[in-house]
Formats: C-alpha cells, structure tokens, sequence
C-alpha cells in the first residue's frame, strides 16, 4: 500500500509539473512572444507595459479558464464512465451540450443579448443545460429507482433533437447571427468576464473535492451495480448524486466556453492507461490532464493561423481524436482492468 501511495504521489507531481510547463508555454506563445525570462520582470516591474496587459488581460485568464473547463469536463467523464461502466459515454452523451447550444442559439436569434448584454448567452447556455439535466432525470426514474440504460438512450434522443433545432435555427438565421452560433458551437476560451471565470473555477474545484466523497462508490460500480449493492452502496442515491454532480459540471463548462468536445472522452482512457482504474488517482489524475490538454489546445488554437484564431474545439476534436485512434489501435481501451 505504501508504494502503491508514493507511485501515485510521482504521477500527482508529474502532472503538476505538466500542466506547469503547458501554462508557462502559454503565457510566452502567441502572436507576440514574450520569452520565458522575461515574464517574471513584467509581472513585478512591467505594470503598464504591452506585455503587461497581454499576459494579465488575455493568456492568464485563458489559461484559468482552460484549467477549469479542461478540469471540470474531464472529471466528468471519469465519472460518467465509472457510473455506466460505458467507454463511450462522456459529459456531452446525456444531451447537455446540446441543451445549452439551443439556449445560446434562441439568444443569439432573438437578439436578447443585445438588449441585456452579452453575459446573458452563458446565463441561456446553463438554462438550456439545466431544462435539459432536469428532463433527462424525470424521463429516466421509474418508482425512484434511477434507470442507467434510460438515462444514456433518453440523453442521446435529447441530443439528436435538439442538434436538429439548432440546424433548424441555423437554416433561417441572418448572416451575422450564423457567426455567432458557429463560433459559439465550435467552443472558446475567449471570455473577457472575470466574474464567469472565477465562478468557473470555483465550480470545477469544488466539483472535485465532492467527487472524492464518491470514489469507493466508483470503484464498487466497476464491478457491476448489483456487486456494488452487496458491497453495501446504496447504489439508487449515488446514481442520482453523481449524475447531478456531473450535468452540473458540464453544464457550467458548456455555458461558459461552448461545446469543446473530446476532453471528457480521451483524458479519462488516456490517462486510466497509466495510473490505472482506482478512482483515488483517476479523479485528480483526469482533472489535472483535462486542465493541461485544453490550456495545450488553447494555445495550439491561437498560433495555427495566427494573428487569427480557431475555435478551440476544432483542435480538441482533431488532437483528440487522432489520440484516441493510436491508443484504441496500440492497447485495449479499459475501465475495469487491464
């Protein structure tokens, strides 16, 4: 037990080291480079210099908000995968996405950000995700009793419909109203509201401290809800906690940053391939990789075509699924061993 605890106490300090570097490669990469050496002499004597504002205004909040999004979505895929014991299932398969997607597009239609302001399109975008967490849970719980069959085929069908209305939307929606929807769908990091940002990282923080209230019962449901009963789970309340706790992860992240896909699907495998499947390692292993891997892509987003910037889900969805393919194709893709 003691060197299984100071091998994962070595993985723990390997990401931090990780995510270390990836945010020191951030904050000097960009279309105007500030190198390495330099950064520590504008934080405390370059106040009111360029560099000063470029790394206070615009690569530090990313990388914040990249380490909450990046964190919170892939902390909820180890979690959804846990609880279905599916390694397909991720943040986005219970139709959340696509919930918040709508609310943002009925925004953006109807030109309510315009009359509010623009902090109205994450306040829509959790709405939607909210109705949508909501409508799942009542459709999928018969006589108190949870259904995780259900819960994955009603969320797909929520996700089909409401992919539907928004190209539906789409179709009937003016030029620069397409943009926006677009872009917003496609994900970025580019949130100039500090307020959402905080908010987004207390959130994704607080969501892992309560994960680990619930990692012998993710442990337990590697061996089969019913194994998971006779070990002494109450298998209906975790079911029901880990799933709110989930949707309201993703439902935050999705609001805030728009749908950047493949974090929570290829981290939770990624990484389950090094540390393995006890979830003491997984659930801070994960968020620590999901942090690192999206502050990359962010970064990757705005050097590509710089001075112009993609969306940070089209990186994700191309990095992340090329990573997915080697490793399905160079080792079996595990949840409950290996």
């Amino acid at each position: 037990m003691k060197r299984k605890s100071i091998y994962w106490i070595y993985w723990i300090l390997a990401l931090c080291g990780l995510l270390l570097a990836t945010s020191l490669f951030s904050l000097c990469t960009g279309s105007v480079g500030i190198p390495l050496k330099k950064i520590l002499e504008v934080i405390f004597t370059g106040k009111g210099t360029t560099e000063y504002s470029i790394i206070f205004n615009v690569r530090l909040p990313r990388i914040i908000l990249g380490f909450a999004i990046g964190g919170a979505l892939a902390l909820s895929g180890v979690i959804l995968q846990g609880m279905f014991r599916n390694p397909l299932v991720e943040p986005y398969t219970l139709g959340i996405s696509g919930g918040a997607a709508l609310g943002v597009c009925l925004n953006i239609i109807f030109r309510l950000y315009q009359t509010f302001t623009v902090s109205t399109l994450p306040l829509f975008g959790f709405l939607g995700a909210l109705l949508v967490i909501l409508l799942v849970y009542f459709l999928s719980i018969k006589k108190g009793i949870l259904k995780i069959t259900e819960l994955l085929l009603t969320g797909v069908m929520i996700s089909f419909i409401s992919s539907s209305l928004i190209m539906l939307i789409m179709a009937v929606s003016r030029a620069e109203d397409l943009h926006g929807i677009i872009f917003w769908i496609m994900g970025s990091l580019e949130e100039p509201n500090l307020i959402l940002i905080k908010l987004a990282l207390l959130i994704s923080t607080i969501g892992l401290i309560i994960s680990y209230l619930f990692w012998k019962d993710l442990n337990a449901f590697l061996l089969g809800e019913e194994e998971a009963l006779h070990l002494g789970i109450n298998t209906e309340r975790t079911k029901r906690l880990l799933f709110i706790l989930s949707s309201f992860l993703t439902g935050c992240s999705v609001s805030v940053a728009g749908i950047i896909g493949f974090v929570g699907l290829v981290v939770p495998h990624f990484i389950r391939m090094f540390v393995g499947t006890d979830h003491r390692i997984l659930l801070i292993s994960a968020f620590l990789s999901g942090a690192s891997f999206l502050i990359f892509c962010d970064t990757l987003a705005r050097i590509i075509i710089s001075p112009l910037e993609l969306p940070v889900g089209v990186v994700t969805g191309i990095l992340g699924g090329s990573i997915f393919i080697y490793v399905l194709s160079k080792k079996q893709i595990i949840l409950g061993g290996k």
